[in-house]
Formats: C-alpha cells, sequence, structure tokens
C-alpha cells in the first residue's frame, strides 16, 4: 500500500482531468472503475477508483483518489492498494508506489505544498 497526499493551486475538476489524462489514458490498461462527487455551496468532493495491471507483480491493482476544496486549496489523497504479488506477503516489487506516484507525476507543476 502506498499513500500520497498534497495541495495543489487548481480546482478538483481540473485536478481530474489532468489525472485522467496522465494515469487512465496515458496508459494501456488503466481503467476508471467508479466516481463520486459531491457540492456543499461553493465547496467539493471528488472520489474515484483506478485499476491498471502490474506485469512485474502479475496483478491488477487499485487506487482510491480523494480530492476536495474544503480548506481553502484543493487536496489531493490517493491510496494505492492491492498490488502485492502473494496472498501472504505484502511485498509488490513497488507497483503500489508507482500507481501512486503516477497521480502526482500528473498534477506535479500544480503542487504548493
Amino acid at each position: 500500500m502506498s499513500i500520497k497526499e498534497f495541495n495543489i493551486n487548481i480546482s478538483p475538476d481540473e485536478a481530474m482531468n489532468k489525472i485522467n489524462e496522465g494515469v487512465i489514458k496515458g496508459t494501456i490498461s488503466g481503467k476508471l472503475v467508479d466516481f463520486y462527487e459531491r457540492f456543499s455551496g461553493e465547496h467539493q468532493i471528488m472520489v474515484f477508483v483506478l485499476e491498471k495491471f502490474f506485469m512485474r507483480t502479475s496483478n491488477r491493482s487499485s487506487m482510491t483518489v480523494t480530492i476536495d476544496n474544503f480548506g481553502g486549496v484543493t487536496k489531493v489523497h490517493a491510496v494505492a492498494s492491492g498490488s502485492s504479488e502473494s496472498p501472504f506477503f505484502r511485498f509488490d516489487w513497488g507497483a503500489g508506489d508507482s500507481f501512486a506516484n503516477s497521480v502526482e507525476n500528473a498534477l506535479a507543476q500544480h503542487i504548493i505544498s
């Protein structure tokens, strides 16, 4: 399991579009599994689940991404899981980190802290 959390200087909608381009459309096996969005006045929260196949583990990995702008800035929280190759050991050859890093890389030019 790998977790990334950071703030960005763009809206949740813009962040979702950049993740869609860089993580889903930018790969052969990337897939949007589910998407959920809520509004509260001018605030927005998006939760979506991505899935991707990793050759190094011969396994599909999932990642849950939450994007919200409730705290005055847009916050991104990404958790990759299910990437280990064994039911007994949680060693994933870096697949979880790679998947979580792909969200950070897609938004790198907008990260503020």
